[in-house]
């Protein structure tokens, strides 16, 4: 009943700000949130090619867990692993999704 009722107590709280471009690009002008910004542009890039694939494709978390052989949880963890840095996705799993997606995974250096 505990875990419950801080969940909703957390819920109630959630209200995320929405940001325009025009909010983005007014905030890159201080150096600290640009370079923090900048610093994250692998991992939003790579989120970004992971969602991008999946809507794509038509699917949905659930789909893309069952063509995986895995839970739904564990796509939702890796979608948003990727934005955290909490957790480094293994290319098997990089691989797997993609190939849920109907893609194959490349990776490139530049």
């Amino acid at each position: 009943m505990a875990k419950a009722r801080v969940k909703r107590e957390l819920e109630d709280r959630y209200d995320p700000v929405p940001h325009t471009k025009a909010d983005i690009e007014r905030m890159m002008q201080h150096s600290a949130f640009r370079a923090a910004y900048e610093a994250l542009d692998e991992e939003f890039t790579a989120l970004d090619a992971l969602l991008t694939a999946r809507k794509e494709a038509g699917l949905t978390q659930a789909q893309v867990a069952e063509r995986m052989g895995t839970t739904t949880s564990v796509v939702s963890r890796l979608e948003s692993s990727l934005a955290s840095e909490k957790h480094s996705p293994s290319l098997a799993t990089l691989r797997k999704y993609a190939a849920a997606c109907g893609k194959s995974l490349r990776i490139s250096l530049v």
